[in-house]
C-alpha cells in the first residue's frame, strides 16, 4: 500500500458491536490487536485487516473495507479452501468480484457505514473497477457478479445477502 488515506472509516472508528454480530453471522471471530502490534493473517501488511482461520485479525487503525473484504473473501471461499486458511485467501477472477459486490452489501448491515461510504472508501483506498469507480461497476456492471453470488447461494433471487458460506 502507498500512504495510507485518512479520509476512511476505520474499525476504532465505528461500534464495534454491530460487526460483531455481523461476523459471526458467518461463523467468523474478530480478533481486534492492541494499536502498533502486527496484525497476523494480513495479506498486504500494514493496517490491513487478516484472515487466520475463522478469525478476522484487525486494529483499531484497519479500515472497515478492508475488514470487510477479508469477512467476504471467507464467505465467498468454498470449504476446502477455508480449511486451513492463513493470510492469502486467494481465489479467482469471479470470486474476487463476488467479494467486492457482497462487502459492498454488507456495509448496510454496520450502522454509520452503509454502501454509499463503502463505495466512497473503496474509490478512496484504490480499488479500480472497469468504469473507473466502484458505484459504476456496482449500478452498472455487475449483473455476472450478482448471478456467481446467486449460484453460489450468497444471494438470494432479490439479490439480498443469505448470511451463508459458499460450500462448492
Amino acid at each position: 500500500m502507498n500512504e495510507p488515506a485518512n479520509d476512511v472509516l476505520r474499525l476504532g472508528q465505528c461500534d464495534p458491536s454491530h460487526l460483531i454480530r455481523l461476523l459471526s453471522r458467518f461463523g467468523l471471530v474478530l480478533r481486534v490487536v492492541d494499536e502498533g502490534e502486527t496484525i497476523h493473517g494480513s495479506y498486504w501488511g500494514d493496517e490491513e485487516a487478516g484472515l487466520v482461520g475463522d478469525h478476522l485479525v484487525a486494529r483499531a487503525d484497519s479500515p472497515l473495507h478492508s475488514v470487510l473484504h477479508e469477512a467476504c473473501h471467507y464467505v465467498c471461499m468454498d470449504a476446502g479452501r477455508r480449511d486451513g486458511l492463513h493470510t492469502d485467501a486467494g481465489g479467482d477472477y469471479d470470486e474476487e468480484n463476488g467479494v467486492c459486490y457482497l462487502q459492498i452489501l454488507l456495509a448496510d448491515e454496520i450502522d454509520g457505514f452503509g454502501r454509499s461510504r463503502m463505495m466512497r472508501d473503496m474509490d478512496t483506498w484504490g480499488y479500480s473497477f472497469r468504469l473507473g469507480s466502484a458505484r459504476a461497476w456496482f449500478e452498472r456492471d455487475a449483473e455476472d457478479t450478482r448471478q456467481w453470488l446467486t449460484r453460489h447461494g450468497l444471494l438470494d433471487e432479490a439479490g439480498r445477502p443469505t448470511f451463508r458460506l459458499r460450500l462448492t
